[in-house]
């Protein structure tokens, strides 16, 4: 079974939301053994969306639609796919007109009559059940291919995708696993890696691999296709094994990992806790850290010290500290952090300070440069890193580089 997404929406276009719906689908469809040929955004205009439907329903045996499934003039998805599988006639799903409406009661608010046309659906459509908002899904058959329609709402369309489609595909596809894994590493650049693991080749003889740089991290993508999961596990199992021999001491985890779940598992382990002084980095450590539930064990405090008042004031940087080395100095970094561990009280103090840009440069210090440090309870490590001129991309590589340096110290004295 090939499989085909096609985004509908003109704000998709215009650039005004990232399409993320269509990247998990595609990771959903992967695990379910379906790969992805081809992703396709078009606006709301039915020609558009007509011709969409037409080629990917000549070329793939799954087409999946999101988007313009809404009450409002501009949602014409439904009309569209009705009309090209040849259900015209829209009927009102009584199950569904209830649910829209114990919704809107749910929520206090009150329904105006356009919302009763989400209960309208085609003929010859199948109902997919949406649990999580107003517009059901859509199954239509022909010539033994399966289009399935959703919302554009992406907590709609994973609800729909979880719950419906993928159960579905699963019955019909039972000859091939699609199996994926991948390794999370920090600290090494693109070019170095791959050098690490050369030659590529002794890799591939079990999966494909694929280099995925970001701001945050260096991932590694191993796939397979075979028979079995059986199977797909243990070519995963074969890769990943060259990888870490090669490399392990630049990973830090696998698939949903990120640097700071991983912290976060070590200082609950060890019933260690953190504080956090951050200047250029505005708050962004502490948000990251706190993205992972359960956080409250072992994060005491962030506090944003972004003026040399609020440095002396909250974290008792001395000042003559600021005087003779300026604020952004491996000096302040290292009183911030250990400011930030004697206030809170907690075993690490972590802390930035740095240009995020584009302004504020100097021959000495550039726009780019961050200095980092660790308040550890028998010493304080600092770091110094040089990044670009892009203010929200340094603040990612800033906030990344202060956790890898917390990171690598858990990892040193695990």
């Amino acid at each position: 079974m090939i499989a085909e997404i096609i985004s509908i929406g003109d704000e998709l276009l215009i650039g005004q939301i990232v399409n993320t719906n269509a990247s998990w689908m595609s990771q959903a469809l992967g695990k379910a053994g379906v790969p992805v040929r081809h992703v396709v955004t078009v606006g709301d205009d039915g020609e558009d969306i007509r011709s969409a439907l037409e080629t990917a329903m000549r070329r793939s045996e799954l087409v999946l639609l999101t988007g313009g499934l809404g009450p409002t003039h501009d949602d014409i998805t439904k009309k569209v796919v009705a009309d090209f599988f040849g259900s015209p006639r829209l009927v009102t799903d009584q199950k569904v007109l209830e649910h829209v409406r114990a919704i809107f009661a749910r929520r206090n608010f009150p329904m105006s009559p356009i919302n009763e046309a989400q209960a309208l659906v085609p003929e010859k459509a199948q109902v997919l059940w949406n649990a999580a908002g107003t517009a059901p899904g859509l199954l239509f058959e022909q010539d033994g291919k399966l289009c399935m329609v959703m919302p554009g709402v992406p907590s709609e369309m994973r609800h729909i995708m979880s719950e419906q489609v993928i159960p579905l595909v699963q019955q019909r596809v039972t000859d091939s696993v699609i199996a994926h894994r991948t390794i999370r590493t920090a600290g090494i650049a693109e070019s170095t890696l791959f050098e690490r693991l050369s030659p590529i080749k002794d890799v591939e003889k079990f999966a494909r691999i694929a280099f995925l740089p970001n701001y945050a991290s260096l991932d590694l993508r191993l796939s397979v296709h075979a028979p079995s999961r059986s199977e797909a596990a243990s070519l995963i199992a074969a890769a990943e094994k060259i990888v870490l021999d090669k490399a392990s001491e630049y990973v830090f985890g696998f698939d949903e990992d990120t640097i700071e779940s991983v912290i976060g598992r070590w200082l609950t382990e060890r019933r260690e806790t953190l504080a956090i002084a951050e200047s250029c980095t505005g708050g962004w450590v502490s948000n990251r850290i706190t993205n992972v539930a359960g956080s409250s064990n072992y994060f005491e405090r962030g506090i944003i010290t972004y003026s040399n008042d609020a440095k002396v004031e909250m974290l008792g940087v001395p000042e003559e500290i600021l005087r003779e080395h300026g604020a952004v100095s491996e000096a302040t970094a290292r009183a911030m952090a250990e400011g930030a561990r004697r206030v809170a009280k907690t075993t690490y103090g972590l802390s930035t300070t740095g240009i995020a840009g584009p302004t504020g440069g100097t021959p000495d210090k550039p726009v780019g440069l961050v200095w980092v440090a660790l308040a550890a309870p028998n010493k304080t490590v600092t770091k110094k890193f040089i990044y670009t001129q892009d203010r929200l991309v340094n603040k990612e590589r800033f906030s990344q580089a202060a956790l890898y340096l917390l990171y690598s110290h858990l990892k040193k004295n695990a």
